[in-house]
């Protein structure tokens, strides 16, 4: 693995232990629609068993995971958080980063366009292994590493010199790690989409430690602050989350250049850099309607909010096919009181609202029995 990278970017299953649980993945195994495997499987199966059996790991995946089987299981506990964030971050959007019951690429046939989503996907999951790997290295769950041993001595910031102390986030090695394992797949291959999700890979783990900060400690009479004790740490994962969304919203489409060994923006008139950017090779579907040849599940029965214009409104999230409206009694915890010591005390609320669903689609004889009544209501008037 080489050292580090620039600082720029250039729905998980509880299964039970023992025999059922082998009894369990076999079954998985076996009977889960083959499209085109993926390590993000693991989160769905867990460490113990999948070096050996689980679709989607390459050669070097699968040594890697004999090799160190403590990092595989942060990688899986990982792939649910970094799944989770996706699924945040789309709530409000015709394609919501659904997961799909066992398909070993876990979002179906959708995921194989190399689309904006596509890339979305690839960095977030990404940044996921870096976060994982790196959380569970200062927690002091790997034998492999621990806290950043190079923050050692004086270090100073805007508010002077501190000492470095505590224990610092291990990114470097959060970041060489995921390099080595989520890679690998897309070094076997030089195409267009190959190309992409390295692309996207390395952003994805570059966003991580954008936020990386500093925090420290005042030692000092009545906490002066006459040395400061320092080390960095990682932030929420949501900040990640919500830089790569960003990304996500004003991607850039590609074509691979002629030698096959870059990108040419698809814009002749775009000016920027790609480096720090999203990057994708294919339009998106609409997402509007069910196609199991695309992997869209529609936006049918989607909920969408009535007053909005942005991706949530009923006219953008229902593609133009109206909405029914029903009436829902929501229960909410209210008036809450700190109770001394040391307990929330709330009273139970109850009222009524409106919730907006999105209508189904016509199927097509539905679409050409409103299309002759149509005609029909022309002739007789």
């Amino acid at each position: 693995m080489k050292s580090g990278e620039s600082s720029d970017c250039s729905g998980a299953m509880g299964i039970t232990n023992g025999h059922s649980k082998s009894i369990f993945i076999l079954f998985l195994l076996i009977f889960t629609p083959k499209v085109d495997s993926s390590w993000w499987y693991i989160g769905a199966l867990g460490a113990r068993v999948i070096c050996d059996n689980i679709p989607g790991l390459v050669n070097k995946q699968r040594q890697l995971c004999q090799k160190h089987p403590d990092l595989m299981q942060s990688i899986s506990d990982g792939a649910k958080e970094w799944i989770k964030e996706c699924q945040h971050q789309f709530r409000q959007q015709r394609w919501n980063c659904s997961t799909m019951d066992r398909d070993h690429t876990v979002f179906g046939r959708v995921i194989l366009r190399s689309s904006q989503e596509a890339a979305f996907v690839y960095a977030i999951s990404s940044a996921g292994v870096v976060y994982a790997i790196t959380r569970a290295c200062s927690q002091g769950e790997l034998k492999i590493c621990s806290c950043d041993s190079h923050k050692r001595g004086l270090g100073s910031d805007s508010n002077g010199e501190f000492e470095w102390g505590g224990c610092s986030d291990n990114i470097n090695f959060g970041i060489k790690f995921a390099k080595a394992f989520v890679d690998a797949r897309e070094k076997m291959v030089k195409d267009a989409r190959a190309l992409m999700n390295l692309h996207n890979n390395r952003c994805g783990r570059m966003a991580v430690k954008r936020f990386m900060k500093l925090k420290c400690k005042c030692h000092g009479v009545s906490g002066s602050c006459s040395l400061r004790t320092c080390w960095l740490a990682m932030s929420d994962f949501r900040l990640t989350g919500d830089y790569l969304h960003k990304k996500y919203n004003n991607a850039i489409e590609v074509t691979m250049n002629q030698d096959g060994t870059g990108f040419m923006v698809a814009d002749k008139d775009f000016k920027g850099s790609t480096k720090n950017e999203l990057v994708y090779v294919e339009s998106s579907p609409d997402y509007c309607i069910k196609d199991p040849k695309k992997g869209t599940l529609g936006t049918d029965g989607r909920e969408c909010n009535k007053f909005s214009r942005g991706m949530d409104g009923c006219e953008v999230m229902c593609c133009g096919r109206g909405y029914d409206t029903m009436r829902v009694k929501r229960v909410t915890s209210c008036d809450c009181k700190f109770k001394w010591c040391c307990s929330v005390e709330c009273r139970v609320c109850e009222d009524v609202a409106d919730v907006h669903i999105c209508k189904p689609s016509m199927r097509p004889e539905q679409k050409l029995s409103r299309r002759l009544g149509q005609i029909q209501a022309r002739l007789t008037q």
